[in-house]
């Protein structure tokens, strides 16, 4: 996954970080997005909002989102991971 050997972009570790707090990560990836955040500030902070939004939001099922906002969700991402 990662760019090079060596490092992690920022987009990767904002691709990454799903698994990386679900412990799902292979060891090599894991200690490459660990060295990213050792001298990203930018990642930490946005590792530390995504930990923080998942313990307040607990588990939310797919059938608890209204069609509405999962629409306008699912929009936004296809959105974002065009540009």
């Amino acid at each position: 996954m990662a760019e090079s050997a060596d490092h992690l972009s920022c987009q990767e570790v904002v691709e990454l970080v799903t698994g990386y707090l679900d412990g799902a990560l292979p060891a090599e990836d894991a200690a490459l997005f660990e060295q990213h955040l050792n001298f990203c500030e930018g990642c930490v902070w946005y590792v530390e909002q995504i930990k923080t939004t998942v313990e307040t939001l607990g588990e939310v099922r797919e059938e608890d989102i209204p069609t509405e906002a999962k629409d306008r969700l699912m929009s936004a991402f296809r959105d974002w991971r065009g540009s």
